[in-house]
């Protein structure tokens, strides 16, 4: 398994020179969904990002502790970001046949698009217990989205620079040895200033009785004052959409 890791991956950093798909076949879809990006939450902090063109998955996991209730997120994608090798969000052998696969901090290209892995730390101790978790960043759909992953450490300013302004940040929020607590998320969101909030890895009833995280309204409570927009698991967004002024939070439910 782990060569089939490296393998696939080093097949990533050829995406700059082998391309995926043909140039007709990605401007009819571009033109399809008109610019916008389509994002569907699949549980714990897995999402499917579409738009022009494509399709990207980020942190597929195993059914179990805090992701025991959630069906496993067998979808197709073109390419695969993962934030670590653990397994509520590292699980790629579950996915069906054989996209591209990201897992470490560097700048790639995808598609003539620029995506950038920034490295963090898993947990508050300098990645001793949970090692390195790596944040994404890319546009999609004319959407700049940060998936900050399983971070636990605050951001430097160093990783500030890279992660840039987002139009949508995806933050955990759950607590736990390993991601952010509900305090912690805050702190990050005023670094980031984003203009669109979508809490992640936080506890749901999918979770048994082993998961350690807090519920998505501890976050809210703490971020009282902040517009709250909700819906179903999949939205669609512009860059219309996004507030003009301020920041808002999204939250999404999950089809149990």
């Amino acid at each position: 398994m782990r060569r089939r890791r490296l393998l696939r991956y080093a097949g990533a950093g050829l995406l700059s020179t082998l391309g995926l798909g043909v140039a007709s076949g990605w401007q009819r879809s571009n033109a399809q969904t008109g610019g916008a990006l389509g994002v569907q939450w699949l549980g714990h902090s897995c999402f499917l990002f579409t738009g022009d063109g494509r399709r990207i998955l980020v942190n597929p996991f195993r059914s179990l502790g805090c992701t025991a209730g959630y069906r496993p997120p067998k979808v197709s994608a073109e390419l695969v970001l993962i934030s670590s090798q653990l397994l509520d969000e590292g699980a790629v052998e579950i996915v069906p046949g054989n996209p591209r696969l990201l897992y470490e901090s560097g700048t790639y290209q995808f598609n003539k698009k620029r995506i950038q892995g920034i490295r963090t730390d898993h947990d508050r101790i300098g990645g001793k217990r949970f090692g390195s978790n790596v944040a994404w960043q890319w546009q999609q759909g004319g959407v700049n989205i940060l998936h900050l992953g399983g971070i636990a450490s605050a951001i430097s300013l160093e990783q500030k620079i890279l992660m840039g302004r987002p139009d949508v940040l995806f933050v955990p929020i759950g607590g736990g040895a390993n991601v952010y607590t509900p305090e912690e998320a805050k702190q990050a969101i005023q670094v980031l200033n984003p203009k669109l909030i979508i809490p992640t890895h936080y506890r749901t009833k999918a979770a048994s009785k082993a998961c350690e995280s807090v519920g998505v309204d501890q976050f809210l409570s703490l971020m009282s004052g902040t517009p709250v927009r909700r819906s179903g698991a999949t939205i669609s967004l512009r860059s219309a959409d996004l507030p003009k002024e301020g920041m808002a939070i999204q939250v999404l439910s999950y089809p149990f």
